[in-house]
């Protein structure tokens, strides 16, 4: 059963997923910049000597994966929608007047301030002012 949010309880929600938000970001950036290593490291040193550092390599990029999935899977333990990792953009479910609407909110912004339609998106991003 999904839990709904209200604006407070999402705001105090924001204390926690704030840090994972920013750890899962730069985790997907440093195992971007690994892969794009790893296969310059296979290319230019793919013989024998080389198979204990490109373990130790391809070890490396799995933690990060695993440690991601862990933050993920913590998000989804919330009830709360990651829409994208780079701008740290999440959805809270919300009930309004009977109504499901999400709460909306990104990296960099002070607390809970735009709502939109399940159906809408971020281009349907209104703010909470509009929300009856």
């Amino acid at each position: 059963m999904t839990r709904f949010y209200s604006i407070d309880q999402a705001n105090a929600r924001l204390r926690d997923l704030g840090p994972i938000l920013h750890k899962l970001k730069a985790d997907r950036d440093a195992i971007a910049d690994a892969q794009r290593a790893l296969v310059r490291f296979r290319a230019t040193n793919g013989n024998r000597h080389h198979a204990e550092e490109l373990k130790a390599r391809e070890d490396g990029i799995r933690d990060r994966v695993f440690r991601m999935e862990r933050y993920v899977a913590q998000i989804v333990a919330w009830d709360v929608t990651l829409r994208d990792i780079e701008t740290g953009l999440v959805d809270f479910p919300a009930l309004v007047n009977g109504r499901q609407v999400c709460l909306c909110w990104r990296l960099g912004e002070d607390a809970i301030g735009w709502w939109h339609e399940m159906d809408a998106g971020l281009a349907g991003r209104k703010p909470l002012i509009d929300l009856a």
